[in-house]
């Protein structure tokens, strides 16, 4: 894979990581300190929350492999 290409998948990697912050940004409030209220944040959609986690999982497995190719790494 050419460096347009893995710099593009890290690209979409972060935009997706972004997205899943902004879903909790809209359902769970924030303590004083910036941390998430998970204690007294509201109910969030569990299917919408499970698709963003499996896709950013996937990209980011998929990152992996970039990365232990860009790096010649053998599987132990």
């Amino acid at each position: 894979m050419d460096k347009d290409a893995a710099k593009k998948e890290f690209k979409k990697y972060e935009e997706m990581r972004m997205q899943m912050y902004d879903f909790f940004d809209r359902y769970i409030p924030k303590k004083s300190d910036g941390t998430y209220d998970f204690e007294n944040g509201g109910q969030i959609d569990a299917k919408e929350a499970f698709d963003m986690f499996f896709k950013l999982d996937y990209q980011a497995r998929k990152i992996r492999g970039i990365a232990i190719n860009c790096l010649g790494i053998k599987p132990e």
